[in-house]
């Protein structure tokens, strides 16, 4: 008679689904920007510099500073959870074609940056004509904090790397977990636009509608291309056309409602 077999049952090891979603969830949590600024935040005013200026405005090493800083660690965030879970970093934020595709997206981004502008130009006068009650903030105290050139390059480095890189690295890593695991790419795209639009309010209601549909513009823009080096020179483009017509505006007198809703923009990231 032949002995019983006293192998122990075949465990599978692969992640439950739920398990999957959960872990999804959490790394879009920790990826969203609000964990790491809250954390960089208080870590600055921990070791004691100054958050605001003596006449009551934002300190412009403040907003710099936490801005690079959470600039590298949203990103580092999002290069090892895409490494943990055996995702190569380059086939999921820029696409897995060549160099020179690459450089064609980056080209796309630059050539659209006239309909982000006409996006931001639209929600300005729709909200001016039809909910003047949205323009809920007259001044905003960013605006102050460009009071020479160096201010200047120094807001536009922030732009680039803050606005352009980590924002559009961090919405297409969202969107990526939403689209395998969290509902899909659409309620992904919504969700992740109304955050965008909501991190936004203390620049104002209008502002807030205006960055969310930004926000949806440029998601739609990775979804459509599977890479986002079309919105990272779309986003960095647009900040920057912003920091300079608000430059232009100020130096000439001209400070028009609609400089006044680009410079919200652009201090929103």
């Amino acid at each position: 008679m032949p002995e019983a077999s006293h192998q122990p049952p075949a465990i599978d090891h692969e992640p439950s689904r739920a398990a999957s979603r959960v872990v999804a969830f959490l790394e879009v949590l920790l990826c969203s920007g609000f964990p790491t600024q809250l954390a960089l935040g208080g870590t600055y005013v921990a070791l004691g510099f100054k958050v605001l200026t003596p006449d009551g405005g934002l300190a412009t090493g403040y907003v710099v500073a936490v801005s690079l800083l959470d600039a590298a660690l949203v990103i580092s965030l999002v290069f090892l959870f895409l490494i943990a879970h055996g995702e190569r970093p380059r086939d999921i934020l820029l696409g897995s074609r060549g160099a020179g595709s690459i450089t064609r997206e980056a080209a796309l981004g630059v050539y659209l940056v006239p309909v982000a502008f006409a996006v931001a130009l639209l929600v300005l006068l729709l909200t001016q004509r039809l909910a003047p009650w949205l323009h809920t903030i007259e001044r905003n105290p960013l605006q102050d904090m460009l009071r020479s050139p160096r201010d200047a390059w120094l807001f536009a480095l922030v732009l680039v790397v803050a606005g352009g890189v980590r924002e559009e690295v961090q919405r297409a890593f969202i969107l990526h977990r939403f689209t395998r695991w969290l509902g899909g790419s659409t309620v992904g795209l919504v969700l992740s636009s109304i955050a965008f639009g909501a991190g936004h309010i203390t620049q104002g209601a209008d502002a807030a509608i205006a960055t969310a549909l930004l926000g949806a513009f440029w998601g739609i823009l990775y979804l459509r291309r599977g890479s986002a080096a079309a919105s990272m020179t779309n986003h960095a483009g647009f900040d920057l056309l912003q920091i300079a017509q608000f430059l232009v505006a100020r130096r000439s007198g001209l400070v028009t409602s609609c400089w006044w809703l680009s410079w919200k923009l652009v201090a929103g990231g």
